[in-house]
């Protein structure tokens, strides 16, 4: 017999994306915490903080560009 199935990469991407506001149901929090990948939500997480270190860097260039 097999356990509950594992949630995709996609579906890891968008939890972290709602991780990253903040906004998260306790139904889906629980959800997500019984099927998601631990590699998976590591990686979503750094790929989600190199997402938003190239938008500052953009935003913060094109403020100071003349």
């Amino acid at each position: 017999m097999s356990g509950p199935k594992k949630a995709g990469f996609g579906a890891t991407m968008k939890a972290v994306f709602w991780s990253f506001f903040g906004v998260r149901k306790r139904k889906d929090y629980e959800h997500d915490a019984a099927n998601l990948n631990p590699v998976h939500v590591i990686l979503g997480g750094l790929i989600g903080v190199a997402i938003f270190i190239g938008i500052l860097l953009f935003v913060v260039r094109m403020a100071v560009a003349k």
